[in-house]
């Protein structure tokens, strides 16, 4: 795996730093990457949707005329399903989308979308992400500063302070996590990854 640029927070050159080609360096797998989107995704659905069948909705307990000698069609109940306020055929009832997945494939999933941020140069290191205040103006400048305007970004670092959180949380786009909650889902959402060089280093660790 080739060196990547460490960066300050104005966003100049500090050195260099060779990603672990093992995490940074795999060829993506596109099935597994796609089942683990589908599963994050899955699993932020409540799964509560639900219609009235015929016998949920209220009224229909009796006929509504006699079978025979009125000149009409023949009817059981106000509340069959071409009714008006009649029950729903074939309507959504409430059920579990969850998907499973093993460790192995999970593993792999979130290594793809880390190899993708680096073979696409969507990946950016910096010294550390620490802010000197939390006025999210101060965020802001420390953004524009690395090249970012506007896009998605998802923010990684070793642990959480503070003034980082209340800098950055009034940015919609926005995401600031501690290495070990980084996710596929994040990951492939953002237009780009800054990494601080303790988080590129726990994540390695763990994924390695």
């Amino acid at each position: 795996m080739g060196k990547i640029n460490v960066l300050n927070t104005k966003g100049e050159k500090v050195k260099d730093f060779t990603l672990n080609a093992e995490v940074w360096g795999i060829e993506p797998n596109d099935t597994v990457l796609y089942d683990a989107i589908t599963l994050a995704r899955n699993s932020q659905r409540q799964g509560t949707h639900a219609t009235k069948t015929r016998d949920e909705v209220s009224g229909g307990g009796r006929k509504p005329w006699r079978q025979k000698g009125t000149g009409r069609a023949r009817q059981g109940s106000i509340r069959a399903p071409h009714w008006y306020h009649g029950g729903v055929v074939f309507g959504p009832q409430p059920r579990s989308h969850s998907k499973k997945m093993n460790r192995k494939e999970r593993r792999l999933a979130l290594k793809s979308a880390l190899a993708y941020k680096a073979v696409n140069n969507e990946l950016i290191i910096i010294e550390n992400f620490k802010m000197e205040t939390s006025k999210t103006k101060d965020a802001i400048k420390l953004l524009a500063d690395l090249g970012i305007n506007g896009e998605k970004v998802i923010v990684v670092v070793k642990e959480l302070d503070d003034n980082t959180i209340l800098a950055t949380r009034n940015l919609a786009n926005i995401i600031l996590l501690e290495a070990s909650e980084i996710n596929t889902l994040d990951i492939v959402n953002a237009d780009k990854m800054i990494v601080t060089e303790e988080a590129i280093k726990a994540i390695e660790e763990v994924l390695v």
